[in-house]
């Protein structure tokens, strides 16, 4: 959530960055000064009644002290009044700090200068480019890999849950294993702590890392509790630091987590859908950094040089794509995807997203540390998929498809799924 101090000294800068968001803030932003306006009336009178009711308490005592119980009596009826009237300015406080706060959770975080103006993906910016790209007869889609050699069973997924819950067998479900352990290894070395946390979490969770008012539509909500299940194990690692208050020493705090990810990817269907390429479910591994506001943005390259680095040891070409304005979420600041090139498909896919979302998150969950003056202030959070794993499979099995029909296993890989080929 963008400060409400930020707001107000610096509207006009707010309205033009939300631009670059295809976000008109200018009605938003005006209501909201307009409520700010009335609620600092509102909590200035309320001060003042609550002043003077301390000193006519004060007068009250005083007065009974010395016998004038009939003038401390007229005081009494004047503290009467003025408590009701806190009362009904506290009510009005409360409604005007509601319909304040309902209107900033929904305005979008503000895009760093860095990130180009576009309406969709087609606009974004592409910034590094590895691997070769070369097209080879011998590759076919991974989805007639997975049949062929009975690592996937797209079918019984459906007969189990629905289209986007795939069951993997075999050698399939040993790779996804091995994946996932290479990943956590990986984060690990690179100095992240391992976390396990739960796969569903409360609203107020929800909430603070931005899915919620923005995605609503796009989780799986279980309404009996209340809970949501994670679309991603961003937002249960970042709220273990909800209503924290750090200390500088403190920073960075580096995690990961591999967690299953669900999403109900409403509105997706018929968008390059098939075999692995969009499901409801799949297992990911998230890195999360919470660090000081003057390091975040090179915090920023080192999370994107990591996830480049496991791509080139699973031997993927990729590339780096700066999103635009169009094509970047609600929460982040500045993102950066990664996408594989499946030959199988002649087409690029998404395998991870790193996002610099400053004091956005922190602000909605008052993560906040004390910095070399004492005073609080808000810390800025960064997340990253490192990896996502159905599109890496997918890439996987398709970039590696050798002409004799087996699938090369990376090397770096191999002592994780204990074969060389599939």
């Amino acid at each position: 959530m963008i400060t409400l101090n930020f707001l107000r000294e610096h509207p006009q800068e707010v309205i033009d960055r939300l631009k670059v968001k295809n976000f008109d803030a200018k009605e938003s932003v005006e209501k909201i000064l307009d409520l700010d306006a009335q609620r600092r009336v509102l909590q200035k009178t309320l001060d003042d009644n609550y002043a003077r009711q301390n000193v006519i308490a004060k007068q009250i005592g005083q007065l009974f002290k010395e016998g004038k119980a009939q003038e401390a009596q007229s005081l009494k009826e004047e503290s009467a009044t003025l408590k009701t009237a806190a009362k009904d300015i506290e009510n009005q406080l409360d409604e005007k700090e509601k319909a304040l706060n309902g209107i900033l959770v929904l305005l979008p975080n503000m895009p760093h200068a860095s990130v180009p103006v576009g309406k969709s993906a087609d606009d974004n910016e592409v910034v590094y480019q590895w691997g070769e790209f070369s097209v080879n007869p011998c590759h076919v889609p991974h989805w007639d890999v997975c049949s062929e050699k009975n690592l996937v069973d797209f079918e019984l997924g459906v007969k189990l849950t629905g289209n986007g819950f795939p069951v993997y067998r075999s050698k399939g479900a040993r790779l996804q294993r091995a994946l996932i352990n290479f990943f956590l290894d990986q984060a690990v070395a690179a100095g992240y702590e391992e976390v396990q946390v739960p796969y569903m979490v409360n609203e107020n969770s929800a909430y603070a890392t931005g899915q919620l008012p923005d995605k609503e539509g796009q989780m799986y909500h279980t309404p009996l509790d209340n809970f949501y299940l994670i679309p991603t194990a961003e937002v249960p690692v970042t709220n273990i630091y909800r209503d924290v208050l750090l200390k500088e020493s403190d920073f960075p705090i580096k995690h990961c987590a591999y967690s299953a990810c669900f999403r109900r990817e409403a509105g997706s269907y018929g968008k390059d859908v098939r075999g692995l390429n969009r499901l409801h479910q799949f297992d990911k591994v998230e890195i999360v950094q919470i660090v000081h506001p003057d390091h975040s943005y090179e915090v920023l390259e080192e999370m994107k040089a990591h996830v480049a680095g496991l791509l080139q040891k699973l031997e993927l070409p990729f590339r780096i794509v700066r999103l635009c304005g169009g094509d970047i979420s609600f929460t982040s600041a500045l993102t950066f995807d990664l996408e594989v090139f499946a030959k199988g498909q002649q087409r690029w896919l998404e395998v991870s997203s790193v996002s610099n979302f400053e004091s956005f998150q922190a602000n909605r969950m008052k993560l906040r540390f004390k910095g070399e003056n004492g005073k609080p202030q808000l810390a800025h959070t960064l997340n990253g998929s490192a990896l996502a794993l159905p599109r890496v499979v997918a890439a996987l099995l398709e970039d590696h498809h050798t002409e004799d029909g087996h699938v090369r296993i990376p090397k770096a890989l191999q002592a994780y799924t204990g074969f060389e080929i599939l």
